[in-house]
């Protein structure tokens, strides 16, 4: 089982967003995969269309040492099973204070279901605290999401510094994998600069003895795309929301990255749409044998009047040819 902690302590990245979406082309390609929500906004549970508020929701039934992995996770999709978050997980780093070994509950656990999955991924909290110590205590592998912004790299060297010291003193196959960059905008000249800033870390890096010696930028970027933050309000993924918008596009392709290494387009996934989530209500209504009451004979039918330049409809027709006749650099050429 490949075991992958998804971090970052700078909220809003994407790492819950990369997790999901990952996950469910992992799954949809065959694979059985475990994921965990250790951030108590529990966001991923929620992304994954489970009830956060319900008791007993997984992570912290295990990290408590009430129940085990099989008891605790919840299958949600075919191939696809969540330890989820909920409120009670705040507490869980002030419980644990004094327990002997706690940076290490949550590895001991997986450690019992270690044939059972063929990847775990874990969304970390944005800290540093117990409940992320147990994750990178738990994993082998770190992807570190970044968003292309000066003030996202102001903590990158700090996460470095905590993954080398937990390499050391706790894990020492921990090392980090891959840097994807989320919300990239190949427009504009601040994500190119930090795109290079971090491969020029990177390549300086190649030849130490770190954790990060052999890291790699994916080289398929996640472009801005508002299918992407639509999703998660109908407890989708990205492939079963809009599985023909950009934003699947890239999440097939770094999931392809995330197995293979490289990326050659051969990453195929197919959906079951027996678990996806129950469809919203808004369906049509059955017809009736009711026939529609006539109109009155001297009624005249009104005209309907012609969308004006303002409407919704136009608008968004002029964003999405504006947005797909804007050229990009090959790393980030726009799919279907």
């Amino acid at each position: 089982m490949r075991k992958i902690a998804v971090l970052n302590q700078k909220g809003g990245v994407g790492k819950t967003t990369t997790v999901v979406n990952v996950a469910a082309a992992m799954a949809a390609h065959g694979f059985r995969v475990l994921v965990i929500d250790l951030d108590p906004q529990a966001h991923l549970t929620i992304h994954l269309g489970v009830d956060a508020e319900q008791p007993g929701c997984g992570a912290y039934q295990i990290l408590s040492g009430q129940a085990g992995v099989h008891d605790a996770a919840v299958k949600v999709r075919s191939n696809l099973w969540i330890l989820g978050a909920g409120i009670e997980l705040v507490g869980a780093e002030t419980e644990l204070v004094n327990e002997v070994g706690r940076e290490i509950i949550l590895r001991q656990a997986i450690a019992q279901v270690e044939n059972d999955f063929d990847y775990m991924i874990i969304d970390c909290p944005p800290s540093l605290g117990l409940l992320t110590l147990n994750a990178l205590a738990a994993s082998e592998e770190v992807i570190i999401p970044v968003q292309p912004h000066f003030l996202a790299l102001q903590g990158f060297s700090r996460l470095l510094q905590t993954i080398a010291l937990v390499n050391n003193r706790i894990n020492p196959a921990l090392h980090v994998t891959a840097i994807l960059m989320c919300m990239f905008d190949a427009r504009t000249s601040l994500s190119a600069e930090v795109r290079q800033d971090i491969e020029k870390f990177l390549t300086g890096s190649r030849n130490q003895n770190s954790p990060w010696a052999g890291a790699q930028i994916v080289p398929v970027h996640i472009r801005r795309n508002i299918k992407l933050a639509e999703a998660p309000s109908y407890g989708k993924s990205i492939f079963e929301y809009e599985p023909t918008c950009h934003g699947a596009a890239d999440y097939l392709a770094v999931a392809e990255f995330v197995h293979t290494g490289k990326i050659e387009g051969t990453f195929d996934i197919q959906l079951d749409t027996a678990s996806e989530p129950a469809a919203e209500a808004t369906e049509a209504q059955p017809a009736t044998d009711t026939p529609a009451p006539a109109a009155p004979a001297d009624t005249v039918p009104a005209e309907t009047p012609a969308p004006s330049e303002t409407s919704p409809v136009a608008e968004n027709s002029v964003v999405e040819t504006a947005y797909s006749n804007t050229p990009a650099s090959p790393d980030t050429q726009e799919g279907k």
